[in-house]
C-alpha cells in the first residue's frame, strides 16, 4: 500500500504543477517577509473579552506596520463596527518598563516580545476599562477619552478593577496600593524590600504554575487576600545582560532544583488595609501556594496548597476573619499532580473540580464531600469556559474526538450525561464567554487557516465574524497561497505500542527523487506539542518552499494524551522521548522520497535539550543538529518544573545524572549548532557555557551563535532573519540544504 505521506505528496505535487506564468505571478516567500509586518497570519487578536453587558467584544490587536505593538480595540456585537479604544503610542509615555514588568511579560508567553498594551481589565459597570501602558495605569472610557491614573517613577504592576468596581488596585515598589474610583490611593502593605514583596507572584508561580498575580479581591470588594513573598532564602544567579550598547548585571533570585524556594505567606485584610490576619497554611512551610479563589458570597477563601514534591494537593477552606483553614479535599499521585485553573465555586456552596484521578483529566461537581463525575473517558477536558447555573450547564474545551483538535462542549452541571459539541470538527477551537454564559467568542484555526474569531450564542450558533481573516484578496498571505503545503497527519508506534502522532509538510515531489528533512521537535511535558491541527506560521512554509520536508512527532511524555502517556518520563527525562523521536527518524528513512543522509533536527528550550540527547544517544543519525537555549544540567533549572519530573538532585538514587546532557556531550559526532540568548533569565546562559566547556575540554567541535540582549525568546523583525539565516548557512555548510 502506498504511504499516506507519499500519496499526499503526489497529490500536492500535481496540484502545484501549474503553468510557469501562474507560479511566477506569485510573490516569493523570504525570511525578511516572514518576520516583517504585517503578520502573514493576518490580524491576530489577543486577550478577547466580552463587555459586562455583552454589547462589545474587546481585544488587543497588532498594528499593521508594527506587529509587536498592541492597541486596544472594540467591536460592536450588534453591527460589527470596530474602533480603536486606546492607541498605545498616544496614551503611553514611552518610558522604559521596570525590570519586574519586563520579566512578567517574559514569563507570560502570550505577550513575550510585545509592546504597547498587553493586558486590560473591564470595570463591572461596563463604562470604563483599566489599561496599563508603559508602566502606568490609564482609565479608558468607551467614547475614547483616556484618563491617566498614575504618574510615578516606579511602574505599577498587576493593575485590576475590583469586582464591584469600587477600587483600582496595583503593586508599586513591592507594596499593594488601592485607589477608590473617587479618591486618593492608599498603600495597604508595608515592608517591601529587595527580597520582600506583596501582591506579586514569585518566579516559579509565574513561570511554571500559571499563577500570574499575588492578590485576590473578594466578590463584594470588602476584603483582599494578599501573598507576601520573601526571596531571601533563594539563591542568586548573576545574569549578565550583554547588549550591543553595553552590559548590565542583574543579581537574579533563581530557585534552582534542590535549593530553597521563596517563603510565601498569605494574608487577608479589609479594603482599607485594616484587620489583617495571616492564613494558616500549615506547619510545613516548604509548600507551594498554587491557587487562591473566593466563594461566590465572599465568606470563604479557597486555597490550593501543593507539596514540595508535587505529589499532594490540598484544597483548603479558609475563614477570612480568622485565617483558620480546614482541608476540603486532597489529591495524591505516585508521580506528580498537574495543576489547572478549573476550580469554580458555585452559588450553593458547591464547586467544580478538575482531576486526573482516573488517568484522564475530567470535571467533577463536589458538594458536601461527594464527587459527581460530569465527564469521563479516554480523553482530556482542558478549560472551563463558562457556567450557567440557572440552566444547569457547564461549558468547557476538550479533545474527545481526537488529540489533534480541540472543541467547545456543553454538558450538565449536575450529573454525567450527553455532551454537545458547539464547534466544528477540523479545527482547534478556543473560547471565552461573558459572565452570564449567554455569548461565546470562539477563536479557531487549523493547518490551512490562521486564526478566525466569531461571536456565537450559547448554543454555538455563529452570529457574526469578529475576524474572518479569509486567505484572499489583500490578506498578507494571499500572495503566497499557491505554494502553501498541505499538512498531512499520520501515526507510528512506540516501542511499547503507544500511538505517536506525526505531521509532515512536503514540497511538490518528483517520482524517484529524495528530499532532505527538517525535523522540528519539543518533546517535553506540560506544553509544546508540535502535532496539532493548528496554523504553524509562514516559517514552515518558507522551509518547504526551499525544498525541505518538514516533519514532527509527539513523543511519550507530552500532554493531552492521559496521565500514563505523560508519566513515562517520571524520573526518566531524556529516555522514552528520545526513543520516540528516533522512531520517527526510523520511519522517515524507510520512505522512498526521503534522503536518509540529509535529515536535520532542530529544537528550542526543552527541544534544544532533546537535540543534545538525540545527538548523544544516536551519533551518526543526523546530518546536522540545531540546539537552541537548551537545558544541559537540570540542576540549573528551577524547582517547580524540574522536581515535578525528576525529584530533587540530592535524592538517592538521583535521576539527574542520567537526565543531564553535559557529561555525554563528548559522544556527539554530528555537526552541532548551539544557540542561546545571553540575557536568558529562564534557561540561564550557564547551561550553554557548561556544555561549551565540556565539549572544548574534550576537543569536540561545535558551532556557536549567541545573541546579546536576547532572552529565552530570541526574535524580532531583524533578529529572526539573522537567526534563521544562521541556521540555513550552517545546514548548507554541512551539505544538508535542499540545493545540495
Amino acid at each position: 500500500m502506498m504511504s499516506p505521506y507519499l500519496k499526499a505528496g503526489a497529490a500536492l505535487g500535481a496540484l502545484l504543477l501549474l503553468p510557469a506564468t501562474t507560479v511566477q505571478a506569485q510573490d516569493k516567500l523570504t525570511l525578511e517577509r516572514v518576520f516583517a509586518s504585517p503578520d502573514l497570519a493576518g490580524p491576530q487578536p489577543r486577550a478577547l473579552k466580552l463587555s459586562p453587558d455583552g454589547k462589545l467584544v474587546t481585544l488587543l490587536k497588532p498594528r499593521p506596520d508594527e506587529k509587536e505593538r498592541l492597541d486596544l480595540w472594540a467591536i460592536d456585537t450588534a453591527t460589527g463596527a470596530e474602533r480603536m479604544l486606546v492607541d498605545s503610542k498616544k496614551a503611553g509615555s514611552g518610558a522604559e518598563l521596570s525590570e519586574a514588568e519586563k520579566m512578567q511579560r517574559e514569563r507570560d508567553r502570550s505577550v513575550a516580545g510585545s509592546t504597547g498594551i498587553t493586558s486590560y481589565d473591564w470595570s463591572p459597570d461596563g463604562k470604563t476599562i483599566l489599561v496599563p501602558v508603559d508602566g502606568d495605569l490609564y482609565l479608558a472610557a468607551l467614547d475614547g477619552k483616556v484618563t491617566r491614573l498614575t504618574d510615578t517613577p516606579d511602574g505599577e504592576l498587576n493593575g485590576v478593577v475590583s469586582p464591584k468596581g469600587g477600587f483600582v488596585s496595583f503593586v508599586r515598589g513591592g507594596n499593594l496600593f488601592v485607589k477608590p474610583m473617587s479618591g486618593s490611593e492608599k498603600q495597604l502593605t508595608q515592608g517591601a524590600s529587595d527580597t520582600v514583596s506583596w501582591g506579586v507572584s514569585e518566579f516559579v508561580a509565574q513561570e511554571e504554575m500559571d499563577r500570574r498575580t499575588g492578590y485576590w479581591w473578594s466578590p463584594t470588594d470588602a476584603m483582599i487576600a494578599v501573598a507576601r513573598v520573601d526571596e531571601s532564602p533563594v539563591g542568586i544567579v548573576t545574569r549578565t545582560a550583554i547588549g550591543g550598547e553595553g552590559t548590565k548585571v542583574y543579581q537574579q533570585r533563581y530557585p534552582a532544583a534542590g535549593t530553597p524556594n521563596a517563603i510565601v505567606d498569605l494574608f487577608v485584610m479589609k479594603a482599607d488595609g485594616s484587620g489583617q490576619v495571616q492564613v494558616d497554611l500549615g506547619a510545613d512551610k516548604n509548600v507551594y501556594l498554587a491557587r487562591v479563589d473566593w466563594s461566590k458570597d465572599g465568606k470563604t477563601l479557597y486555597v490550593q496548597r501543593e507539596s514540595r514534591d508535587q505529589k499532594r494537593l490540598d484544597l483548603l477552606a479558609v475563614d477570612p476573619a480568622t485565617g483558620k483553614a480546614k482541608i476540603v479535599l486532597t489529591e495524591t499521585s505516585k508521580s506528580w499532580i498537574n495543576l489547572s485553573n478549573n476550580f469554580t465555586p458555585l452559588s450553593d456552596g458547591s464547586f467544580l473540580w478538575w482531576s486526573e484521578k482516573t488517568g484522564h483529566g475530567h470535571l467533577y461537581h463536589v458538594r458536601n464531600g461527594k464527587w459527581t463525575a460530569l465527564t469521563s473517558g479516554e480523553w482530556e477536558v482542558r478549560d472551563i469556559v463558562g457556567v450557567d447555573e440557572g440552566k444547569g450547564l457547564v461549558y468547557f474545551t476538550g479533545n474527545r474526538d481526537t488529540p489533534l483538535e480541540q472543541q467547545l462542549y456543553v454538558g450538565s452541571l449536575a450529573k454525567a450525561g450527553p455532551l454537545k459539541a458547539l464547534t466544528a470538527k477540523g479545527w482547534w477551537n478556543e473560547a471565552v464567554m461573558d459572565g452570564a454564559a449567554s455569548r461565546i467568542v470562539v477563536t479557531r484555526q487549523n493547518a490551512d487557516q490562521p486564526k478566525q474569531v466569531y461571536l456565537a450564542d450559547s448554543a454555538g450558533k455563529q452570529l457574526q465574524w469578529i475576524s474572518e481573516n479569509a486567505l484572499k484578496g489583500d490578506h498578507p498571505y494571499a500572495a503566497y497561497l499557491a505554494s502553501h503545503a498541505k499538512t498531512v497527519f499520520g501515526t507510528v508506534k512506540a516501542a511499547d505500542g503507544s500511538t505517536l502522532y506525526t505531521k509532515m509538510l512536503t514540497p511538490p515531489m518528483e517520482p524517484g527523487k529524495r528530499y532532505p528533512v527538517f525535523m522540528i521537535h519539543y518533546g517535553g511535558p506540560g506544553a509544546g506539542r508540535q502535532v496539532t491541527n493548528i496554523w504553524t506560521g509562514a516559517l514552515n512554509q518558507y522551509l518547504v518552499d526551499q525544498g525541505w520536508i518538514v516533519f514532527s512527532i509527539d513523543n511519550r511524555g507530552t500532554p493531552d494524551r492521559g496521565k500514563a502517556f505523560e508519566d513515562q518520563i517520571h524520573h526518566a527525562m531524556g529516555t522514552v522521548e528520545v526513543d520516540d523521536q528516533l522512531k520517527g527518524v526510523e520511519w522517515l528513512k524507510a520512505q522512498p522520497f526521503v534522503d536518509p543522509k540529509r535529515i536535520a533536527t532542530y529544537g528550542w528550550s526543552y527541544g534544544g535539550y532533546m537535540s543534545l540527547k538525540l545527538a548523544e544517544k544516536a551519533p551518526g543519525t543526523f546530518a546536522a543538529i540545531v540546539s537552541g537555549a537548551p537545558v544541559t544540567k537540570w540542576e540549573f533549572y528551577d524547582t517547580h518544573y524540574t522536581e515535578r519530573y525528576l525529584g530533587q538532585p540530592q535524592d538517592k538514587p538521583s535521576a539527574y545524572p542520567g537526565s543531564d546532557a553535559v557529561d555525554d556531550a563528548v559522544k556527539i559526532k554530528d555537526p552541532l549548532l548551539l544557540i542561546h540568548g545571553m540575557s536568558d533569565d529562564n534557561v540561564v546562559f550557564d547551561n550553554s557555557t557548561a556544555l561549551m566547556a565540556k565539549m572544548q575540554g574534550a576537543a569536540v567541535p561545535f558551532e556557536l551563535m549567541v545573541y546579546p540582549g536576547q532572552t529565552h525568546r530570541v526574535g524580532g523583525p531583524k533578529i529572526g532573519v539573522h537567526l534563521w539565516t544562521t541556521i540555513e548557512n550552517f545546514l548548507r555548510d554541512h551539505g544538508v540544504s535542499p540545493q545540495d
